[in-house]
């Protein structure tokens, strides 16, 4: 067993900025599980989950989907563990987890063009409001 820090949901929801019933149903979809239980049955996660959860709540702002979440999590836990692949294995993984960057950026650009002309619309709002006072 080792050495490593456990943390009840309640301490993970404060690191992540997630809710607890987002925990709960990430769990129940197979994004990450509790790395262990308490006697009472409290669920325990270490670092590695908490990190596993940043990445699924990065990831939900660019209209991922839960099967998508779920690839990629298994892409970067197979990279992880990249002494085991033969090396064909981990340039087809990396081949895929650069799909993943490639469509994220994609999407943050869209997303910034989408905030620049909301700005541009408050802007407006705000001219005219000022032209009225």
């Amino acid at each position: 067993m080792t050495d490593e820090r456990r943390m009840r949901i309640g301490e993970v929801a404060e690191r992540t900025g997630l809710s607890l019933r987002t925990i709960r149903h990430y769990e129940e979809v197979g994004l990450v599980v509790p790395s262990a239980r308490t006697k009472g049955g409290f669920r325990l996660y270490t670092a590695a989950d908490v990190d596993r959860l940043m990445v699924v709540r990065r990831m939900k702002p660019l209209d991922f989907s839960l099967e998508e979440m779920r690839d990629l999590l298994s892409i970067t836990d197979r990279l992880s563990d990249a002494g085991s692949l033969a090396e064909a294995e981990r340039e087809r993984l990396r081949e895929r987890l650069d799909a993943y960057r490639r469509v994220a950026d994609a999407r943050c650009e869209t997303l910034r063009a989408r905030l620049m002309a909301a700005e541009d619309f408050a802007a407006t709002l705000r001219g005219r409001l000022a032209a009225h006072d």
